[in-house]
């Protein structure tokens, strides 16, 4: 059988491991892989007339070619956000273009079938979040056979507990908000700290519960920024050292304002967020008179090598899904359920959200984490 593989949507650690794994368990069974360029991006760009475009966007992987890859994070194999079933015709390549296209988006979903058939794919494991996964979806409902390995540091793919990254990003958060406490203590400030989350806010929760921050804000709550500021003035007086300091979701919101998004939809229907947390600190400064330290975190979070605990899932991640396609167990996902490595059904990526479970694990009126209790709960609170 020949395998594909491919990664999607941003970046995490681990996804080189885990692409070393399934390379290696399906090798020794005699199978061969072939590694997609730049997501999606690399089915929807290629042209199967032509070997020069197949070389430039496929790969031949064995053994040798992916044997010290996982020393590194990021993805040798690229990434993008292309979705071919919704593509501007500014990015369609000449080979496909139409003397008359129009401005609307357009579906190149059977160009990719055919170029899966050119490359002579028999099963495909496509890694990714959300996005990724729904066009993953589409090609299963397509009649592709698809294993899918759920990837994002917002560990918010609904049908398992754990998203490949998600540790990591809360090591990293965790480890500069404890540095940030230097600068923000020596100058008696608050510092407002944003990390990644657009719909979910496990990783500003779980960051905020680990390292004893002050104050969280998520995606899931609306905050009042006066209420906000008189806690944090609270917490800066009660504090020996005089500062303060708070987690904000890339996706909270005031109030019944709106996401802070800037730039152009993207193909999966989203803007790119980020800001919140200095609209935050610019509106504490004025409202508090207090000095203000802002960090977004951003790709830090999810830049250079993974944790053990990613490390670990990427690997059995990518030995259940090879498994799952050498036994042809098609239209499945792998994840981890209740502390347990299982797979479930590719369409369970649809059925729900995956949210912070705000009445077990979220002071609504403190803004804070507060945990309940932890008998029965995930091992990630998620």
């Amino acid at each position: 059988m020949r395998i594909g593989i491919l990664t999607g949507g941003g970046d995490v650690p681990g996804l080189n491991a885990c692409i070393k794994a399934v390379v290696n368990r399906v090798l020794d069974d005699g199978n061969r892989v072939t590694g997609i360029r730049r997501g999606w991006a690399g089915l929807f760009e290629c042209n199967p007339d032509d070997p020069a475009s197949i070389a430039a966007l496929t790969v031949e992987l064995d053994h040798a070619t992916v044997r010290t890859i996982d020393r590194t994070g990021g993805t040798t194999l690229h990434t993008s956000r292309t979705n071919p079933e919704r593509v501007r015709p500014s990015e369609v390549p000449a080979f496909l273009r139409a003397p008359d296209m129009g401005e609307e988006p357009r579906d190149y979903t059977d160009h990719v079938l055919r170029v899966l058939e050119r490359l002579g794919i028999e099963a495909l494991i496509p890694i990714g979040g959300d996005d990724t996964l729904s066009y993953a979806l589409r090609l299963h409902h397509e009649g592709v056979p698809i294993v899918a390995i759920p990837k994002t540091m917002d560990n918010d793919v609904h049908g398992t507990d754990y998203c490949i990254g998600f540790s990591t990003a809360v090591t990293r958060s965790v480890g500069f908000i404890h540095q940030l406490r230097t600068s923000a203590g020596s100058h008696e400030r608050i510092a407002v700290v944003e990390v990644f989350g657009r719909y979910s806010g496990e990783t500003s929760l779980v960051s905020a519960y680990l390292s004893g921050v002050d104050r969280a804000i998520i995606s899931e709550i609306p905050f009042d920024i006066e209420r906000l500021a008189r806690m944090l003035v609270e917490d800066k007086r009660s504090n020996p050292s005089n500062y303060a300091m708070m987690t904000i979701s890339e996706g909270a919101t005031l109030g019944e304002g709106s996401l802070v998004q800037a730039g152009p939809v993207d193909a999966y229907g989203h803007r790119k967020l980020g800001g919140i947390g200095q609209v935050t600190g610019e509106l504490l400064k004025e409202l508090t008179g207090e000095g203000i330290v802002y960090q977004q975190l951003g790709y830090l979070m999810r830049s250079g090598n993974p944790d053990s605990l990613d490390l670990m899932v990427a690997i059995n991640f990518a030995v259940m899904a090879a498994d799952l396609a050498v036994d042809r167990s098609f239209g499945r996902m792998v994840a981890l359920r209740n502390g347990i490595y299982t797979n479930v059904p590719l369409t369970v990526t649809k059925e729900g959200a995956k949210r912070v479970n705000v009445a077990e694990l979220y002071d609504v009126e403190q803004y804070r984490p507060k945990v309940r209790h932890v008998d029965g709960q995930p091992m990630f609170l998620s």
